[in-house]
């Protein structure tokens, strides 16, 4: 059997911020980029693990995302909260429900299960009509750390603005997308990581996201062995910005792979 502690890997399903990259009728030199790693779908990642495909959050692109990257088994999902960016994909499932022959098992905290709840209501509604099919989900509301499968997830509290979300710990490696703060106790929870995924939107302030200087102060402190950045808006050029950034961090880009 595969050793967890051992081997884990991360493909970043996507990596831009809630427009997308290119933005919707911007002409900057991002945008009209030929660069692929330039072009960044919602953002969302998949931890694959001993056999195990664990999904964190489905955004609108979810579709496209899956097709790209070659996605035919899912066997459960994490939620970090309820934007749209990061859930509206969800109906998605119902193909990974077909193929996997069951239903699939969603985690989140428990406000967003309820809001989940509420925005799909047919999804557990009996009586509603199924027409195309619908996903069959199992959800959990957790505020701590669980199992599945054998892994150990950690649920991160993290301030996105004055809103609490989750980010994530997986094992020695954490995804805190989303995020302009970090509580202390947090914080503690991060030490030792060999990967880290974080949120830095763009240069300037933003009030519910990281900016990238910000990122960057919050890797010095965290200290991971390797730092990657994401959910990132279209101030960023993959090549330029790749060249200037401190050793052991990287942007990230949609379809990139990463061994833990």
């Amino acid at each position: 059997m595969l050793n967890f502690l051992n081997w884990m890997k991360v493909t970043i399903l996507g990596s831009g911020t809630s427009t997308g990259v290119p933005v919707v009728g911007c002409r900057c030199n991002v945008c009209l980029s030929r660069e692929p790693k330039n072009h960044r779908t919602r953002t969302s990642i998949l931890i694959s693990v001993d056999g195990k495909n664990i999904v964190i959050d489905t955004p609108p692109d979810f579709h496209q995302q899956a097709i790209a990257n070659h996605l035919e088994e899912i066997d459960a999902v994490l939620f970090t909260h309820e934007h749209a960016d990061h859930i509206f994909g969800l109906d998605e499932l119902r193909m990974f429900n077909f193929i996997k022959g069951g239903p699939i098992p969603i985690y989140a905290s428990a406000r967003v299960i309820s809001r989940i709840r509420l925005l799909y209501d047919y999804i557990w509604d009996p009586e509603a009509p199924i027409g195309g099919g619908k996903p069959i989900l199992e959800a959990y509301g957790v505020d701590g750390e669980f199992e599945i499968f054998g892994v150990r997830v950690n649920p991160i509290k993290i301030y996105h603005g004055s809103q609490m979300i989750y980010g994530y710990r997986v094992e020695d490696f954490a995804y805190l997308t989303d995020c302009s703060g970090i509580p202390e106790k947090s914080r503690e929870k991060l030490a030792g990581l060999k990967v880290l995924i974080l949120g830095a939107l763009r240069f300037r302030p933003h009030p519910t996201h990281f900016s990238f200087g910000q990122a960057l102060d919050e890797i010095k402190l965290l200290r991971p062995k390797r730092a990657i950045l994401t959910h990132l808006g279209h101030s960023f050029d993959y090549q330029e910005m790749n060249s200037m950034l401190p050793e052991g961090v990287e942007l990230a880009y949609d379809g990139m792979v990463e061994e833990v």
